[in-house]
């Protein structure tokens, strides 16, 4: 039942404000667990994280934001001096954990912020940016720009089969951005008049490739041959632990919703999601500045030490 509870939190977070990410209800709904805890043990605690994170992954929301913010949140939370390990009263324990889980959870609000400011670099005016689907970064990101002064036209592709374009398209022009939709099969019309290409991401892997929604790498393999830059706003608690070199590198769980694959049907469906390889990629533009895909694998090793 508390399990239960947990998941409906879960939930009701996503449900309940449209602008907020799936990375940051993961990691709200895992201090929730570390408020709730009574563990004794370290192992009892990483035990007690583990058990609602496999829970969390049985959603339909994406697997790998889910990942990468459960495992930064409890490589982050769980470090602790060994001195205080020792003691029999592992109540002090759990107090620096939630001390520090806090912290974290107040830098992942941030996040956003810091990547609007910092993308705000390569953005100059009447600039043409074509985004693909709907990314809350990206939307924020573009929004701030027009709210401090910047004309951007913005092309947006429509991200079948959910038509995820038209939801972005919609909030720019209720927020008076200039926006255009445009159909998948348009992109390498259009691209000779973009400046830049503009996208968000599920998850940033080792590789410095991104996971993101299908149609992606189409994109970014045009810009490239149109000598376009393509910027990926993303957060560094996206960053996963994975290193595929292909689409059959990815896994399963990342690709297709869990409903999806309790089917068992997949040799029928279309994969969520497709993988863009560094090479297609300019830069990262993150809550720690932007970066070269390259230096992802070095950034998670930091994160990680």
């Amino acid at each position: 039942m508390v399990q239960e509870s947990i998941i409906s939190s879960f939930r009701a977070k996503l449900e309940n404000d449209p602008s907020k990410s799936t990375s940051l209800a993961t990691v709200e709904t895992l201090m929730e667990v570390l408020d709730r805890s009574r563990a004794t043990t370290v192992a009892e605690f990483q035990n007690e994280l583990k058990q609602v994170v496999a829970a969390l992954e049985k959603t339909d929301y994406s697997s790998t934001s889910i990942r990468s913010a459960a495992d930064l949140f409890t490589r982050f939370t769980s470090l602790a001096p060994a001195a205080l390990l020792d003691q029999e009263d592992f109540s002090q324990v759990l107090d620096l954990y939630r001390q520090r889980a806090r912290s974290f959870i107040k830098n992942v609000r941030g996040s956003r912020a810091k990547i609007s400011k910092c993308a705000r670099l390569f953005f100059t005016h009447h600039m043409n940016i074509l985004t693909h689907s709907y990314s809350k970064v990206v939307l924020e990101t573009i929004l701030d720009a027009h709210k401090s002064g910047y004309h951007l036209n913005i092309w947006v592709t429509e991200s079948q089969p959910d038509a995820s374009g038209k939801l972005m398209l919609e909030e720019l022009k209720k927020n008076g951005v200039p926006a255009t939709l445009v159909l998948d099969s348009c992109v390498g019309y259009i691209m000779e008049r973009i400046q830049a290409v503009l996208v968000g991401a599920e998850g940033v892997m080792e590789t410095g490739g991104i996971v993101n929604k299908i149609g992606t790498v189409n994109v970014c393999v045009i810009a490239k041959s149109r000598h376009v830059p393509v910027y990926v706003c993303a957060e560094t608690i996206k960053f996963v632990r994975e290193f595929p070199l292909n689409q059959a590198d990815i896994p399963k769980e990342f690709k297709y919703r869990t409903s999806v694959i309790a089917k068992d049907q997949l040799e029928s469906e279309h994969p969520d999601v497709d993988y863009t390889a560094p090479e297609f990629l300019t830069l990262i533009i993150t809550d720690v500045g932007a970066m070269k895909p390259e230096a992802v694998g070095e950034e998670l090793i930091k994160m990680y030490i």
